[in-house]
């Protein structure tokens, strides 16, 4: 099996004319992640790539003096991953470990809607504001911030690193600005003391600067 992926890595880089070849590209995200793997590859002298987001695939043409690390290598210094495909028997006998990053996608997923769930209705229901609700909504909230949250922020960062800005930037942004806020809010603006209640109201309403927990 694996003489036949060394075929054909071999044979998409023989000399003699254009050849075509598929990679695997691991690490995207949105499809503005496809178009910046695409982007750079069509940069390298005698390429010409397609890259699919849905399918996680390149397509690429490339001159025969185009060594397939070449273009691996370009792919990984824009950030993601790539290899050629395994091939049919090879995908058979390895569907536990291709399963195995949707199974800790799920779990992520569950743990933060467990989690979720409590603060939303903490927040927003006010009979349910027991004192210092605020801390408990507080600890819930931190391992979604964190560890769930984490893919996001690997890959903010990541794109942040080749100066580029995608979907990931915004929703890491967007949950470490409500979360470091709030952290401020419990700490310096007053929304850790005891007794402390957040009203839901559909209308804005004007409260004290440094009040409001956006932890939900």
């Amino acid at each position: 099996m694996t003489a036949t992926r060394n075929e054909a890595v071999s044979a998409a880089s023989r000399p003699g004319g254009s050849e075509t070849v598929d990679l695997e590209i691991g690490g995207m995200t949105c499809a503005s992640c496809a178009a910046r793997v695409e982007k750079k590859l069509n940069r390298v002298p005698g390429v010409t790539a397609t890259v699919n987001y849905a399918t996680e695939r390149a397509h690429v043409a490339h001159d025969s003096g185009v060594d397939v690390a070449d273009l691996i290598a370009t792919v990984e210094a824009t950030g993601y991953s790539a290899s050629v495909p395994a091939s049919p028997w090879d995908a058979q006998s390895d569907t536990s470990t291709a399963d195995e990053p949707e199974t800790i996608l799920r779990t992520r997923l569950r743990t933060s809607v467990g989690f979720t769930v409590p603060v939303i209705l903490l927040s927003m229901v006010q009979a349910l504001q027991f004192p210092y609700w605020q801390w408990v909504a507080f600890a819930l909230t931190v391992p979604v911030v964190t560890w769930a949250a984490w893919p996001f922020h690997a890959a903010a960062w990541t794109n942040l690193r080749h100066r580029a800005v995608t979907m990931d930037t915004l929703v890491s942004m967007g949950v470490l600005v409500a979360f470091g806020w709030s952290v401020y809010a419990l700490v310096f603006g007053g929304a850790g003391q005891p007794g402390m209640h957040m009203p839901f109201s559909l209308v804005p309403v004007r409260r004290p600067g440094g009040s409001d927990l956006y932890l939900e």
